[in-house]
């Protein structure tokens, strides 16, 4: 990798897990756009004591209000949930450029 490119990447990793780090800090409590969507398609599914879904009978994401849950409802949830999903995000994107570099290589 040129040392321009290399500086480039390092320089996108650190904005991504800067602003993953910020994040819970600055984010607005209340729902997103897809939350309110969710709410106005079906009102059952917000709780407006905990201020969050609550799906019984639903699957459950893994990071679902962008925290993990074992952390319990901390900031250090979010920071956690968001750090995983860059480098989630990063791995995903190395795989496919890597996948594309090879096909390039053999010429098909």
């Amino acid at each position: 990798m040129k040392k321009d490119t290399r500086n480039l990447v390092i320089g996108g990793v650190a904005v991504a897990l800067i602003i993953a780090v910020l994040s819970p800090y600055i984010a607005s409590t209340n729902p997103d756009g897809l939350g309110a969507t969710a709410t106005h398609l079906n009102p059952k599914l917000w709780n407006a004591s905990s201020n969050d879904f609550s799906n019984p009978g639903y699957w459950n994401a893994p990071f679902a209000g962008y925290e993990v849950s074992q952390l319990g409802d901390t900031k250090l949830a979010g920071i956690v949930a968001l750090v995983i999903g860059c480098f989630i995000a990063m791995g995903l994107f190395l795989g496919v450029a890597t996948i594309l570099k090879r096909r390039k290589r053999i010429g098909t």
